[in-house]
C-alpha cells in the first residue's frame, strides 16, 4: 500500500507518521520486544511509530518499554501511574498518537502484526467515510468455554446493534483518528468499537485474522467478569446508538453568506 493517502490530517502535527500502532500493556515484559519487532517487519513499506502505553504493570514492562525506545525513534511509550484498565490505555495511547490512521493491537502477542498491511489496505480503499477496519478471528486459540461464551455474546451483542461484527473481542482494528476521537469513552468501549463508529455515521469493514497461542505470562480476563460488565455495557451502547438517530453533514458557510 501506499502512505501518501493516509498522511496525518486534522489534529496531527506536520512531520507526524502516517500510522500509529498503539499498544496496551500489563506485564507483558516477555512478549513485547517480539512483538514489537513483527510490528517493525510488517510496516516496512508504511511511516508509522509506535505507542506503547503501560497501564501500571508491576513486573519490568516500564524497563523494556523505554528501553524499546532508546533503541528506535519511532517508538514512544507512555505510563499509567495507576492500573486503570485495557480501555483507559488504549484511550491514552490514542490521545498520545499523531497519525492520521491508528492501528490496535493487543500487548500479549496473541494478535499477529502479519495482518496490519491487510487492516490498512481495507481502510485506504474504503475511502474517507469508512471509519474502521475490524479484525474477525478464526481459529481461536482460547479455551472451549471461552470460545462458547465469546460466541453467546458476540451472537448476542450483534442482534442489539446490528453492527455486522461477530467478533468484538479481537484487538487488532484500523480506525481513522479524526473518527477515534469523537468516540464516547467508558470503561469496556475498546470492545464496542464498530457500533460507536456506526453512531458518528462512518461505515464498518472487516478483515479475518488468525490469532496465536500466548507466548509468555496468563490471560489477565476470566469469563465470568467479562460476561457480567459486557450486559450493562451492552446496554449502554445500545442506549448511545438510540439517542443519535441523526448524524448531519456539517459545512462552512463562507464570508458571503449560504
Amino acid at each position: 500500500m501506499t502512505t501518501a493517502a493516509l498522511r496525518p490530517t486534522g489534529p496531527s502535527t506536520a512531520g507526524a507518521p502516517a500510522v500509529s500502532v498503539v499498544i496496551p500493556a500489563c506485564n507483558e515484559a516477555e512478549n513485547l520486544p517480539e512483538l514489537v519487532g513483527e510490528i517493525e517487519a510488517a510496516l516496512r513499506a508504511v511511516d508509522y511509530e509506535i505507542v506503547l502505553v503501560d497501564d501500571a504493570s508491576t513486573d519490568a514492562t516500564p524497563t523494556v518499554i523505554a528501553g524499546l525506545a532508546r533503541r528506535s525513534p519511532r517508538i514512544r511509550g507512555v505510563r499509567h501511574d495507576g492500573r486503570s484498565g485495557q480501555s483507559a490505555a488504549v484511550r491514552s495511547g490514542v490521545l498520545a498518537a499523531r497519525g492520521a490512521v491508528i492501528v490496535t493491537i493487543d500487548g500479549d502477542g496473541q494478535n499477529d502484526p502479519a495482518y496490519m498491511p491487510a487492516l490498512l489496505a481495507a481502510l485506504e480503499r474504503g475511502g474517507p467515510k469508512l471509519g474502521i477496519v475490524a479484525g474477525q478471528r478464526l481459529k481461536r486459540t482460547d479455551s472451549g468455554a471461552k470460545r462458547l461464551a465469546s460466541r453467546f455474546a458476540n451472537r448476542l451483542r450483534g442482534a442489539i446493534l446490528k453492527d455486522g461484527t461477530r467478533d468484538s473481542g479481537c484487538g487488532l482494528k484500523a480506525v481513522r483518528r479524526e473518527v477515534f476521537v469523537l468516540l464516547p469513552f467508558f470503561d469496556g468501549w475498546h470492545r464496542y468499537l464498530p457500533a460507536l463508529v456506526l453512531r458518528e455515521g462512518y461505515g464498518v469493514a472487516h478483515v479475518d485474522v488468525v490469532d496465536r497461542n500466548r507466548r509468555h505470562g496468563v490471560s489477565k480476563y476470566g469469563i465470568l467478569d467479562r460476561a457480567l460488565v459486557g450486559a450493562l455495557d451492552l446496554f449502554g451502547v445500545w442506549w448511545l446508538r438510540r439517542r443519535r438517530r441523526n448524524v448531519p453533514t456539517v459545512s462552512e458557510i463562507g464570508s458571503n453568506g449560504p
